[in-house]
């Protein structure tokens, strides 16, 4: 266990697996989807590549100074549900997994809220070697660091991700925090309770491990949080055909609602087997 203990910076700008086998990430993705062919409906109609479409956004390239350029990646039913049965696995299919492990595979970082970490038992960032080789041949380091909020300072150490010596997790925290039992690689970031925001965590990760682009996975309470404070770019939206009826499951943003709604401009819309793939601008 290597477990690093450090102070947040508390003047903060304005921006601030191998896995078990039938309990992981349920959307976790096959490694065998590279080549995946979309159908760009807009904004021009074309065959495109999922790895190349991804790579040819560019996200690194936005990064501002004081945050990383941070996207968001959900998929909802067509009646608007994030998740069946409490895991988002059951509404995706091959492309939305093929998209998934494209933006995981571009970024510096993936943040994931502890509740998601635990349902969906996150096993290591990227898992082919020769997609973490293909990383360092691009000046990356081999797997996206793996970034957590928590106030309460509880972690789900119990996951695979915890118990990866590869892996590199970044916990950011209020309270105190027990990492004792992992075996990866956890620095612990602590923050004043006043000070804790998703703005100051991005301009941490920014400023401290000089990530530029920021994949969130979720959950739904962790974007309702980044949707509050502004602290996101682009939503990557899979609108999967699907229907999933009655229920309490949530949609892809829980808290409190905004005072207005958040204009959102479109950037691209893709097509495969009758799934939507909706990427959207967060307007400024």
């Amino acid at each position: 266990m290597n477990v690093n203990a450090t102070s947040a910076v508390t003047a903060v700008g304005s921006h601030a697996a191998t896995t078990a086998v039938g309990a992981t990430l349920n959307r976790v993705f096959s490694e065998t989807l590279a080549g995946v062919l979309f159908t760009e409906l807009w904004p021009q109609r074309r065959e495109v590549e999922v790895d190349r479409y991804v790579a040819d956004l560019r996200l690194a390239d936005r990064a501002a100074a004081q945050r990383p350029f941070t996207i968001v990646n959900f998929v909802s039913s067509v009646d608007g549900r994030a998740t069946l049965h409490g895991r988002s696995g059951p509404l995706g299919d091959d492309g939305d997994k093929a998209l998934f492990r494209a933006l995981r595979n571009d970024v510096d970082a993936v943040l994931v809220g502890t509740g998601t970490l635990a349902a969906e038992r996150y096993g290591r960032m990227i898992r082919d070697p020769e997609i973490r080789a293909r990383r360092r041949r691009r000046g990356l380091p081999p797997e996206p660091l793996a970034c957590t909020v928590t106030r309460t300072g509880a972690l789900p150490t119990e996951i695979p991700l915890f118990a990866e010596p590869e892996a590199r997790i970044v916990v950011f925290t209020c309270a105190e925090v027990d990492a004792s039992a992992a075996q990866a690689q956890v620095e612990v970031v602590w923050m004043d309770a006043d000070q804790i925001s998703f703005a100051a965590v991005l301009s941490n990760l920014r400023s401290m491990h000089d990530v530029r682009a920021l994949l969130c996975e979720g959950g739904p309470r962790v974007f309702g949080a980044l949707a509050r404070e502004g602290a996101f770019d682009q939503l990557f939206l899979t609108v999967a055909p699907k229907l999933a009826g009655g229920g309490n499951e949530r949609s892809i943003t829980t808290g409190p609602e905004l005072p207005d709604p958040a204009a959102m401009g479109l950037e691209g819309v893709l097509e495969r087997d009758g799934t939507l793939f909706l990427r959207y601008s967060l307007s400024k």
